[in-house]
């Protein structure tokens, strides 16, 4: 169905992608797999028949040919019509057009000769695919980042292709949306034989639905290759394989399912009381050189070691910021509903819940931002938002006079941003000279996020920080909030990805219709969800572990007992 035959795409005489081979038979799901500005974008830009130019509006120079379905995808003077390709891009708010959820979907109908209701039924039939029928109505401007994701992936499915192509289609997607929109995917693989290409940097949703992968690293690409082969050669891989790699499993695993069968043995091995990891600090608790042991770092542990996040005493500081019975009424819909927020220094809060449940109201209410319809917020510290599209704090301008533009704008030393992006994003050093529009997604979000912790604010609020960033930038973010809040700031994430609150919370507020459903220590509410439980929590449930750390050093105690 997609062959690659030596292909080479370069922007701006800079090559992206080089001499590029590989074949995709129908109805299967390929998944793109590699570091953050590997290629991976580029790629499924191949797919794009209407490939011409490049964000900077230089054209793009694509060297040999993309075939689908035996047809030239690019060819000057194609035989006969280019097959149908949906494309589902990165930014799903920047390709969506003006108008409801329903005119914008039924702008993408193919128009069909036999057809008297004029698509209608393609539309009633993919708002219900993805569960979007209840929006029908509402402006695509005013949802949420993942009601836009959803909405995106319907345009691109209305039309009946062939192929379709999504990159990072999860992103900003809930658990439970996102399973859902897998489960769709999954369906037109083996129901419909349409055939799908995914570039998706959390793995451990999509790995186990792969039929095959391809690594892209430095515009060079293996495969296809088995998934578990992959993974297991792979320099990133989800919780789930990179716990049967540490333990030495025969057969990796690719789903929970899976880990679950391979981990039987050593939850009857692990009693209770002897595995019962220590209080959840977050990010605090590492692997050090190579071990299982947890590190001391002297992050706070304020939320996990009382019964209840909430719970003033004697003990505990002032929080940073108090939110009192907090209630926001967009137009007719109310967004938060008498919310209590307070949050102390030394805290790592992840805000969780359900696309539209109100986490990012309650970040742009806390920030100021936003002024709450009723209720109070009172800060004793200036607040540093980083929002969930990076664009909102990028300039058109290159990564160099960003940065510097930055520093002279916040009155900080020369080269203080710069020092924060070479943390979180090493591999941008060499990119300095390009304007932001040219990077990827993840890189992208490195660059917005430097200019937010740069500041040095006492109060850190991030929206969907992980959004394109791989497992590797994902873990250095990791580590600079662990560092600040042992440093005493308060940290507030809203974020969908369960494994970056198993690492970095160290207590969770769940959302849900823009209340609060649950607030308390993240050990406690990720395991005890079993929409919002990270991979290894499902694995070794009922035993108290949500990271393979914990898994290891209870198994380390174990043996040396």
């Amino acid at each position: 169905m997609i062959e690659f035959e030596g292909v080479t795409l370069a922007y701006a005489a800079r090559p992206v992608l080089r001499d590029v081979t590989f074949g995709v038979p129908e109805g299967e799901l390929l998944l793109v797999v590699g570091p953050t500005g590997s290629g991976k974008s580029s790629l499924l830009r191949c797919l794009d028949a209407g490939l011409a130019r490049d964000p900077d509006q230089s054209s793009a120079r694509l060297a040999g040919r993309v075939l689908v379905d035996g047809a030239d995808l690019h060819a000057a003077d194609p035989v006969g019509p280019r097959p149908l390709v949906g494309l589902v891009p990165q930014d799903p708010a920047g390709a969506l057009g003006a108008g409801t959820v329903e005119s914008v979907i039924a702008a993408g109908v193919r128009a069909r000769d036999a057809d008297a209701h004029a698509g209608q039924r393609q539309v009633e039939e993919t708002l219900d695919l993805l569960g979007i029928a209840d929006l029908r109505s509402r402006p695509v401007a005013d949802l949420s980042g993942g009601q836009q994701q959803r909405v995106a992936i319907a345009v691109a499915l209305v039309a009946g292709p062939r192929v379709l192509v999504l990159d990072e289609p999860t992103s900003a997607l809930d658990p439970v949306a996102a399973e859902d929109v897998l489960a769709i995917l999954h369906r037109l693989v083996h129901d419909v034989g349409t055939t799908v290409v995914v570039a998706e940097h959390r793995l451990e949703r999509v790995v186990h639905h792969a039929d095959a992968v391809l690594l892209v690293e430095s515009g060079r690409v293996r495969g296809p290759l088995d998934p578990a082969a992959a993974m297991a050669d792979s320099p990133l891989r989800p919780p789930v394989v990179e716990l049967g790699l540490r333990l030495g499993w025969h057969r990796l695993a690719l789903s929970v399912r899976e880990a679950r069968r391979s981990a039987r043995t050593l939850r009857s091995t692990l009693d209770l009381s002897a595995a019962a990891p220590a209080p959840h600090t977050g990010a605090a608790t590492r692997a050090v050189a190579g071990s299982a042991l947890p590190a001391a770092t002297g992050a706070a542990t304020t939320a996990s070691s009382t019964p209840s996040a909430r719970t003033t005493t004697a003990a505990t500081p002032a929080p940073l910021v108090d939110a009192r019975r907090l209630s926001v009424v967009r137009d007719t819909v109310i967004a938060l509903r008498t919310v209590d927020l307070r949050v102390a220094p030394g805290e790592v809060v992840a805000l969780m819940g359900r696309n539209g449940s109100g986490k990012s109201t309650l970040l742009a209410t806390l920030d100021g931002s936003l002024s709450p319809t009723s209720g109070r917020v009172v800060a004793t510290e200036p607040a540093a938002l980083a929002p969930q599209d990076p664009g909102d704090l990028l300039a058109d301008a290159t990564v160099s006079k960003q940065l510097a533009a930055h520093d002279a704008a916040q009155g900080l030393a020369s080269g203080t941003t710069h020092a924060v992006l070479d943390r979180l994003a090493p591999g941008l050093d060499g990119l300095r000279g390009h304007r932001t529009a040219d990077l990827s997604e993840g890189q992208r979000m490195s660059v917005a996020l430097s200019l937010v912790l740069a500041r040095g604010t006492a109060l850190l609020l991030l929206d969907e920080p992980t959004r394109g960033l791989d497992y590797a930038a994902k873990d250095r973010l990791t580590t600079i909030l662990a560092e600040r809040a042992a440093a005493g700031c308060a940290v507030v994430v809203a974020t969908h990805d369960v494994e970056l609150a198993a690492e970095v919370a160290t207590r969770v507020v769940l959302l849900a219709e823009g209340e609060v459903i649950a607030d308390g220590p993240a050990r406690q509410v990720l395991a005890d969800s079993p929409a919002f439980a990270p991979q290894v929590a499902k694995v070794m449930h009922p035993l108290p572990f949500l990271r393979v750390t914990d898994v290891l050093a209870a198994v380390e105690a174990h043996a040396s007992r």
